[in-house]
């Protein structure tokens, strides 16, 4: 496992980071820290959650993730190994949340830290993030910007004074943003540059095979600003290990749970899939360790973040870090790129 810098924070993470937002619905509690002692075993000090997980999200499991870390934290007095990164949900219309006016604003932030804090209880939070602005934009993977979407929005200056507030308190050590954009992340980081509190130190956004787009809109923003990203979903919901080509429905995989999810769904996606595994096959790799190679190959990567059901899924995906892929695959993963350049967000 080898260890990079979370921004200019002085911290050091493992370019692998447990992902966990399948815990308290797809995975017992007992399960979750079973991976958690794994992957800490293997050498990953970097842990990913948000108090919206698991996931997809509901009443009945809001916040159960980061409890079941608590717990781990607790049983095994391992809170000083990991360096663990959370989430504040922005705008949304789930009433469970804080009554459903979740806001990027000093009353949402102060209670949502708070919350967080009891249930993983812990005295700190590593790495804040903004799960989603406040504004109007298209998140998650999606292109485009529409003006008319525009409404009212938590000045940006507002949110980051909170942010600021409460690192000088002690409860949060860095911060960063999620589904951001290149004006989002710059603006922060102006800001910051001016006094007006702490750097963002790290883009948590999608970016994989089925979508690079990161590379276009903010890998020279990483790599100038020593913002890197933590790439979500680099398995594409686990659609590029395979799995589900040909319209196979594993028994008690992801989504065929919940097959509500079909971004990385379709035809275009499918024929993208479908190009890196025989490429994965055809150099006798296994195509999820491939996927993942390459994510962390990346110059602008601070950390890929993994999420498993099964304990062998997980020993796969962690062995993707001694994965090194050589020139012939890396120009035929080009290729492909060229004919399926973004089959889906």
């Amino acid at each position: 496992m080898d260890y990079r810098p979370l921004g200019r924070t002085g911290i050091e993470v493992s370019s692998i980071c447990l992902g966990s937002m399948t815990w308290g619905q797809q995975n017992s509690e007992a399960e979750g820290h079973a991976q958690m002692d794994a992957a800490l075993d293997r050498g990953v000090n970097f842990f990913d959650t948000a108090e919206m997980y698991a996931v997809p999200a509901r009443a009945e499991t809001y916040g159960r993730t980061e409890e079941i870390i608590g717990t781990w934290f607790a049983s095994r007095g391992s809170r000083n190994k990991v360096i663990l990164a959370t989430k504040v949900v922005g705008p949304t219309s789930s009433t469970y949340i804080r009554g459903g006016e979740t806001r990027l604003d000093r009353a949402n932030i102060e209670a949502a830290v708070e919350a967080s804090l009891k249930r993983l209880q812990s005295d700190y939070i590593d790495l804040y993030q903004l799960h989603w602005p406040d504004r109007p934009i298209r998140a998650f993977g999606d292109l485009g910007y529409s003006p008319g979407e525009e409404r009212d929005s938590v000045p940006l200056e507002e949110t980051l004074a909170v942010l600021d507030d409460l690192v000088r308190a002690g409860k949060v050590r860095a911060v960063g943003v999620s589904n951001e954009t290149p004006w989002g992340v710059m603006r922060f980081l102006g800001l910051a540059e001016s006094g007006r509190g702490p750097r963002m130190a790290s883009i948590q956004n999608p970016y994989s095979f089925l979508n690079r787009s990161f590379e276009a809109r903010l890998a020279e923003i990483a790599i100038r600003e020593d913002c890197g990203l933590l790439a979500y979903a680099p398995l594409g919901a686990g659609t590029l290990t395979g799995k589900y080509l040909n319209g196979h429905k594993p028994a008690g995989a992801r989504l065929t749970l919940f097959p509500q999810n079909t971004r990385y769904q379709g035809p275009r996606a499918e024929a993208a899939i479908a190009a890196y595994v025989a490429l994965a096959e055809q150099h006798g790799l296994d195509p999820a360790q491939m996927a993942l190679a390459y994510v962390l190959s990346r110059p602008f990567m601070t950390a890929a973040i993994i999420g498993a059901t099964t304990m062998a899924q997980l020993e796969t995906n962690l062995q993707a870090a001694e994965v090194a892929l050589g020139q012939e695959v890396l120009d035929g993963i080009e290729e492909i790129h060229k004919v399926h350049t973004y089959p889906c967000p």
